[in-house]
């Protein structure tokens, strides 16, 4: 399982702040995986940076594998 956690507008598209997702091994999985049937969250999904554990991922291909949490940062408003 990995917590996905969901700030601002990321949050407002999911409809929640926070999700448990299992059976994903990649970061590209986990992405498709929380945006089937949502395609808001789908779209806020593509223009976000995600956080690994606090590292930021820059190749959305890498494993999961060992990882406990993403962060999904939508862009912010001046920044």
């Amino acid at each position: 399982h990995v917590e996905v956690r969901f700030f601002a507008g990321a949050a407002e598209a999911a409809g929640a702040e926070s999700l448990s997702v299992a059976g994903v091994a990649t970061v590209d999985a986990l992405v498709d995986r929380l945006g089937e049937g949502n395609e808001r969250l789908a779209s806020v999904l593509n223009v976000s940076s995600l956080l690994a554990d606090g590292a930021r991922v820059s190749d959305r291909s890498a494993s999961l594998d060992g990882v406990a949490r993403v962060d999904v940062l939508p862009p912010f408003a001046g920044g």
